[in-house]
């Protein structure tokens, strides 16, 4: 029993051992090997690997994908006019030689990102300067994402060169700071609000206009048509007097006799209506007449 619990132990043991000696450096990944604090070593190519066991040696990996930097400093910069504009850009880096990188940069991605975050601001502080607004919004875009670009790799290959290649630069947007934004905005909200009220104003007038020509059509219309109506009238009226006198020119005596029928049914209209009259008067001289009552000779 005690050999075969020496031999498990001892197999243990070489395996620990063993475990500690191998380790496996993925392709998305650099290898560095330190022995007692220095690079001994750096694994450019994945796969299987040894070294002595720790505390002799230990290795660490350094990402060798294409990293992205994002701006997250918000204070703003001043244009060739001196305007206060806030910028927000991307870095498109990634770690070429992991020895100088751990040397004059860092142990790990973030080191470098905080460094390169501070050039690379100081490299679009010093274009924004010499650029107007309109500049950085249309025609000196592509050229100052351009400038920014040279001016950081002229500082990350400089006489430290910091083992990282800067692919890209870009900007993504381009803002006046809140306080002017704000005023732009009201100015915009002014603007639109004269607008509106000028149309309103135009609108109003041309509905008076239709309204006072729609009136004045309908007046005219009415006043013809009354015109008309009076002169139809008129010519009816004319043309019954004619009937009526040729009618009544004929027998006299019954003219006179219609006309005061007629005069008496108008003033007796209503059973209530009280009349004090003389009878002796000439309105009732057709009833005093002999040959009321009796039918008209022909």
């Amino acid at each position: 029993m005690n050999r075969v619990g020496f031999i498990a132990s001892s197999l243990l043991v070489v395996l620990a051992l063993a475990s500690s000696m191998l380790f496996v450096v993925d392709q998305r990944q650099f290898g560095v090997v330190y022995a007692l604090g220095q690079i001994k070593e750096v694994i450019l190519e994945p796969g299987l690997n040894f070294k002595l066991p720790p505390p002799f040696q230990n290795v660490s990996y350094i990402d060798r994908r294409l990293l992205t930097l994002n701006s997250t400093d918000a204070e703003p910069m001043l244009t060739a006019e001196k305007q206060r504009v806030i910028i927000d850009w991307y870095v498109k880096w990634r770690i070429t030689q992991p020895s100088e990188y751990i040397r004059n940069v860092g142990l790990d991605e973030r080191a470098g990102a905080n460094q390169l975050n501070r050039v690379v601001r100081n490299a679009f502080q010093e274009a924004i300067n010499k650029r107007t607004v309109k500049e950085l919004l249309s025609s000196e875009r592509d050229t100052l994402m351009a400038d920014v670009k040279s001016e950081v790799l002229k500082v990350v290959r400089g006489a430290q060169p910091w083992g990282i290649d800067v692919n890209d630069v870009r900007i993504t947007r381009v803002d006046y700071v809140e306080s002017i934004t704000e005023s732009v905005y009201r100015r915009m909200e002014a603007e639109r609000k004269r607008v509106a009220n000028e149309l309103r104003s135009t609108g109003a007038a041309e509905g008076e206009k239709i309204r006072a020509d729609a009136d004045r059509q309908v007046a005219v219309t009415v006043a013809n048509a009354y015109r008309e109506a009076q002169k139809v009238k008129g010519e009816g009226d004319a043309q019954a007097t004619g009937i009526y006198s040729e009618s009544f020119g004929r027998d006299p005596q019954f003219a006179q006799f219609y006309r005061s029928l007629d005069a008496y049914r108008t003033s007796f209209d209503k059973k209530s209506d009280v009349m004090v009259i003389d009878p002796s008067s000439d309105f009732f001289k057709a009833m005093r007449s002999p040959g009321v009552g009796s039918a008209p000779k022909r």
